[in-house]
């Protein structure tokens, strides 16, 4: 008997099944690298190897005639604040409780709990870097907005890097289409480049402050999501399950 078209298309989806990466393995995997990149800044920054890197990059965003102006003069500088505050802890702590408490009230208790842990792990974290390394803010050039805290790792920059990309995750999963998916984390992605950038021209964080900011948050949000993962497989954590 002949195999008709439908019969004969039906064994390949199984394949292209497997063939897509697993979020858990993307997960895991972006946990891996960005820890190993965190590691090495842990190892050359403490021992002075990129003072003369942070230097440059932060003179070359000043004008020459006038180091308390960025490239671009007052306005940057204006636009730099704005963007920083998207960074900032007030801004988080809205963003994060709305977001946890619509995720709750729609049954998704699962999402809400990974949306807290990292959120409130990752303040705790912060703290504790700040304090190990104590850092100084820099002072080549004069600082643009207040800040008060140790300099490495950048407090914006992590915080950023983990609820950002975890917002925009939760997001992805409501797209109708594969390719609407990128929109949200690609979305996300970006403001968290944009928030650290900002540090740098507004003169508060050296460019390695941020960079380790990124890593290190990227690579806890990873850790964050696997571990609520799999609580939720084991029947600790409850709610709808991701389609």
């Amino acid at each position: 008997m002949v195999a008709t078209p439908a019969s004969a298309s039906s064994p390949e989806k199984p394949s292209a099944a497997k063939s897509s990466p697993r979020p858990w393995r993307i997960a895991g995997a972006v946990a891996v690298a960005s820890s190993l990149c965190f590691l090495c800044m842990l190892l050359i920054v403490p021992r002075g190897l990129t003072e003369e890197f942070d230097a440059m990059v932060l003179r070359a965003l000043r004008r020459l005639d006038d180091p308390s102006l960025p490239l671009g003069g007052q306005v940057v500088a204006d636009v730099a604040r704005d963007f920083t505050s998207l960074g900032g802890t007030s801004v988080l702590v809205l963003v994060v409780v709305l977001v946890a408490s619509y995720l709750a009230a729609d049954g998704r208790i699962r999402d809400a709990v990974a949306v807290l842990v990292t959120a409130v792990g990752a303040v705790l974290v912060i703290v504790v870097l700040k304090l190990c390394f104590a850092r100084e803010r820099p002072d080549v050039v004069p600082h643009l907005t207040i800040a008060t805290s140790d300099s490495f790792p950048s407090g914006h920059s992590m915080l950023a890097a983990v609820i950002y990309p975890t917002l925009g995750a939760l997001l992805a999963r409501f797209a109708k289409r594969r390719r609407l998916e990128v929109i949200p984390i690609a979305a996300a992605v970006g403001i968290t480049v944009i928030v650290g950038l900002s540090r740098i021209v507004l003169g508060v964080h050296y460019p390695t402050d941020v960079l380790a900011g990124w890593f290190a948050g990227a690579a806890f949000a990873s850790c964050a999501w696997l571990v609520v993962d799999q609580l939720a497989k084991r029947g600790k954590v409850e709610g709808k399950a991701p389609a």
